[in-house]
């Protein structure tokens, strides 16, 4: 669901006060946080999702990261997955499942966690998951509410995994491309947040998200709304995926793109923004990486830790808008 839609849906169903609950629904945090001791606590969180990818192993696989990636941007090391499994019997061979069920335990023992049982039903469409437990010291948490002025934003990964998937699903890039763009989606898709958490504990980092369904301006106006402050971000150092211009310039756009710009029409001062550039950070992701505020003078050790990552902006005192775009 979009963000808007899901934050009227839960705006009448009541919040947990329980003080052991560390972490729950309210600050929009990617999974949540139950203290059992001073210096122990769970965390967890649930994940499912039709295919992105025709491959059933590849799909398994990367919705099995998707789902883990939210352990891993709280802070938390995965140890325990549920398997959540919708299958349409009467249209595809049992074999198809039992290739998504191996790519999916593949990722979580990547992990270093195990699968210790699922749901299956019946349905129209696949789709796949985990819930997915971990554990996590809650003196060391990366939550949403954590970031603060001066702080500076690292993405780790690059965006644009909706409107590659879109494109590569209608055939508007011609083949090389089309083969060259979605295979570097899948490669990143695939890519553990693991390096990238525990560079930010490393780092003296309090403060992360992973970028999903909700986008990168979707996902920095929570943090910004959870920690009182405004994310200044500089659209031209935000990574993309290959291909994704190509396929914005062929008419490419996704209904998730469309919910959260209509969610972030009130919080995010776009500037000199262009309709594309707009689309790129409300795009919903798939398996994205994290957005991390790292303490200023940390930021090129923070790099040197993690492949691929790009400082993107910076966190200021709070202003007129959670998120300005330069």
């Amino acid at each position: 669901m979009g963000p808007g839609d899901l934050s009227r849906v839960l705006g009448s169903v009541p919040s947990s006060h329980d003080p052991r609950l560390l972490v729950g629904r309210e600050t929009f945090d990617d999974a949540g946080v139950f203290r059992l001791a001073e210096d122990l606590a769970l965390v967890q969180t649930v994940d499912f999702f039709a295919p992105i990818v025709d491959d059933p192993y590849t799909f398994g696989r990367v919705a099995a990261v998707n789902a883990l990636s939210d352990v891993y941007a709280m802070g938390g090391t995965p140890l325990t997955a549920l398997v959540i499994a919708a299958f349409p019997r009467d249209r595809l061979p049992l074999e198809v499942l039992s290739a998504v069920l191996r790519g999916g335990h593949d990722a979580v023992h990547e992990a270093g966690a195990v699968i210790a049982g699922g749901h299956t039903i019946l349905d129209e469409e696949l789709k796949f998951g985990l819930a997915v437990t971990g554990r996590v010291d809650p003196r060391r948490l990366l939550v949403n509410a954590n970031a603060r002025p001066g702080d500076q934003l690292i993405l780790t990964k690059p965006i644009g995994t909706g409107i590659i998937a879109t494109a590569v699903k209608l055939g508007v890039l011609d083949t090389e491309l089309a083969t060259a763009a979605e295979a570097e989606m899948v490669r990143q898709m695939l890519r553990l947040n693991r390096d990238a958490a525990e560079a930010a504990l490393a780092v003296g980092g309090r403060c992360a998200t992973d970028v999903t369904g909700f986008g990168l301006a979707g996902h920095a106006s929570h943090i910004a709304r959870a920690s009182g402050v405004t994310l200044r971000i500089t659209r031209a150092q935000v990574p993309l995926l290959p291909g994704v211009r190509e396929a914005q310039r062929s008419g490419v756009r996704t209904g998730g793109e469309t919910r959260n710009l209509e969610y972030l029409a009130p919080l995010v001062d776009w500037g000199a923004a262009s309709d594309a550039e707009r689309s790129l950070l409300a795009d919903p992701q798939t398996s994205g990486g994290l957005l991390v505020a790292v303490p200023a003078g940390r930021v090129a050790e923070y790099l040197s830790r993690v492949d691929g990552a790009a400082h993107i902006g910076a966190v200021d005192a709070s202003g007129h808008r959670p998120i300005v775009i330069d």
